[in-house]
């Protein structure tokens, strides 16, 4: 063993590693990223990487890994679960032979997600056991109980990491690359009934689910991982919370005091209690395995409590389980939280807000010295395109073409959603990935008279947005789909994709182009522009989209993160009047007015895109030039 600081993201790779994996897929989503990168980093030459297309191509990939007895690991964030769901709700009811799990981050707030979506909900849905950590030290031990539960019960298993758990830090022990597990596949064995689903197999298979996760509720409540602090504040020997400091015998049972007021927690907000509870001061009950949850160990926790207080993200989950667990026992207990408005219903919690909860329910002023000061207001930075993005010279080219007619612009996930923003004002409709094709269609069924304009990134467009132009084309719909092709995934990272002839494993291939797949499909009109040719571009825009049918624009520049300037762009004061054309056109944040009214151009951003070059109608711009590898 050695000791490391890790990320909570790294951590969970490592485990994975030392638990044996032999098969990682996932799709680049904050804040599951930074697993896979650290597998492809740190993994052995017999461990197999890959990014995959979407969700559910990766969960069907580690699924075929698993039947041939295979570990497998699977990572997304919250939303990527709703596309991986199809083959998941299947997957239980077939079941799995090597430990196959699926790291699900969750992102209360939310941060970086669409919407906020609790895993441990899903669990209960999907019938899949859910193990939910509270740092870092737990994520890479629960990473390793996962791959050891889904083999037990030949099942896929979650591991439920939340935004503060993946991107926290902790220096944790880790396990010597020589002491990892050493996999050994069988491979596949054929057997029909096994491996087909047929309705007669999952009316058997459903039965024995819901019998197995019975008894798992009770031989859950002795994992480690579930536990009572009787009193708040206690760490284990290595001084790391997360895991109870001794045998569960020790730590539970009627001979410890009661008390009256208790806490139930989970995750990150387990340490957001130990925080604001002195030494002794409350009984918790830390939850690590919402679903299947465990029982007996709740009801030993109940046991003289007159009021349990739940604070948990996001779903009433624990809420839910001890207030059935006590109707179901007849416990005089009260159990408070979300549903009684004791805890808020949505959004993030943090250490402050859980202390607030904790001084109302526990009727306590704030503890002394623990007085949280006002903290000084930030400056309001709303999320913009980069300067030199070219996501912005092509929506000011479409801006520019469309002038004066009747138009939407259905926009999709990814960096370009902020073209939104004013001053582009260029995303009318966002609702998921590859949903702006399809909604394009529906309105210009409602609407003939409409433009219809679908925005949708190159690794969008392989993710989810290939179905979308299919339909689109089938059903004779009338729009133009531009494909914002900047060869990366760079709202994640910069991951690669089919597009980009690069895989996570590093290896070159041939890339997919997105111009044949568009004429495979059936499109005829199919044009690809550089953006940053302002010009040209507009032109373009205008002459397909006066086509009939489905059309398509390919606006081919490369984010500005994989390439260097040659030279910026600078101001010439004589010449500039101060319209501030560029500015009001543009939005670009390295363009700064000045007091005089006149603009300067912050050389810290500028890449020399010449966008603003081609927009100023005095030509008091100039000195930007193209990239260069």
């Amino acid at each position: 063993m050695h000791r490391e600081f890790l990320m909570g993201n790294e951590a969970m790779a490592l485990g994975a590693l030392a638990a044996g994996v032999d098969v990682v897929a996932g799709y680049p989503g904050t804040p599951s990223t930074e697993i896979i990168e650290t597998v492809a980093r740190c993994k052995s030459g017999d461990v197999y990487v890959e990014w995959s297309v979407n969700e559910k191509a990766a969960l069907e990939v580690a699924a075929g890994a698993s039947y041939a007895g295979a570990r497998s690991l699977v990572t997304m964030k919250c939303v990527g679960l709703n596309v991986a769901a199809d083959p998941l709700m299947s997957l239980e009811y077939i079941g799995v032979k090597g430990g196959m799990v699926i790291v699900v981050a969750d992102d209360p707030g939310p941060i970086s997600s669409q919407t906020e979506q609790d895993t441990r909900t899903f669990a209960q849905f999907s019938k899949v056991p859910c193990l939910d950590p509270s740092g870092v030290a737990d994520a890479y031990q629960m990473m390793r109980d996962a791959f050891a539960l889904s083999e037990e019960l030949h099942s896929p298993v979650f591991l439920r990491p939340t935004t503060r758990v993946d991107h926290g830090y902790e220096a944790i022990d880790v396990l010597e690359p020589e002491d990892y597990l050493k996999s050994e596949p069988e491979g596949f064995v054929k057997d029909s009934s096994k491996w087909v689903i047929f309705p007669r197999l999952s009316v058997q298979a459903h039965a024995r689910i819901e019998q197995r996760n019975a008894g798992l509720s009770h031989e859950l409540s002795s994992y480690a991982g579930n536990f009572v602090d009787w009193e708040a504040g206690h760490a284990d020997a290595a001084g790391h919370a997360g895991t109870a400091p001794d045998d569960s015998a020790a730590t539970r049972g009627a001979a410890v005091r009661p008390a009256r007021k208790a806490i139930a927690t989970h995750g990150i907000n387990y340490q957001y209690v130990r925080e604001n509870l002195a030494e002794g001061e409350c009984r918790v009950l830390r939850v690590a395995t919402p679903f299947p949850f465990p029982d007996d160990l709740a009801l030993e926790f109940l046991d003289g409590v007159d009021e349990v207080l739940c604070v948990e993200e996001l779903d009433p989950v624990i809420e839910r389980a001890l207030t059935a667990l006590a109707g179901r026992h007849h416990l005089d207990v009260v159990v408070r939280g979300k549903l009684t408005g004791d805890v808020k219903p949505s959004g993030e919690n943090s250490v402050e807000y859980v202390g607030q909860v904790l001084d109302t329910f526990l009727g306590r002023g704030a503890a002394e010295g623990a007085a949280w000061p006002d903290p000084p207001q930030l400056p309001v930075r709303p999320p913009v395109l980069c300067a030199g993005c070219p996501h912005r010279a092509s929506f000011y080219a479409v801006k520019q073409a469309m002038r004066g007619k009747k138009t939407i612009y259905c926009g999709d996930i990814g960096c370009y959603t902020l073209g939104n923003a004013r001053p582009l004002d260029m995303c009318d409709t966002c609702l998921c990935m590859g949903a702006g094709i399809n909604i394009a269609q529906g309105v210009g069924h409602v609407e003939p008279d409409t433009h219809c304009f679908a925005f949708v990134g190159d690794s969008t467009f392989f993710a989810s947005g290939i179905t979308g132009v299919v339909n689109a084309f089938y059903n004779q719909a009338n729009m133009t789909l531009c494909v914002l092709d900047n060869s990366t995934t760079a709202m994640t990272g910069h991951q690669p994709h089919p597009g980009t002839g690069r895989t996570a494993m590093g290896e070159k291939v041939t890339p997919v182009s997105i111009e044949r797949v568009l004429r495979a499909i059936g499109l005829s009109v199919v044009e690809t522009v550089d953006p940053l040719d302002l010009q040209a571009t507009t032109k373009t825009v205008a002459r397909v989209d006066a086509e009939p049918g489905v059309k398509a624009i390919i606006f081919k520049s490369p984010c500005v993160f994989l390439y260097r300037p040659s030279a910026q762009s600078h101001v010439d004061p004589a010449r500039c009047v101060g319209c501030q054309r560029c500015v009001k056109q543009l939005g670009c944040p390295a363009l700064v007015p000045q007091a005089d009214g006149k603009v300067a151009i912050d050389g810290s951003q500028c890449t020399g895109c010449t966008l603003c070059e081609q927009v100023c109608p005095f030509d008091a711009i100039s000195g930007g030039s193209a990239y260069e590898a």
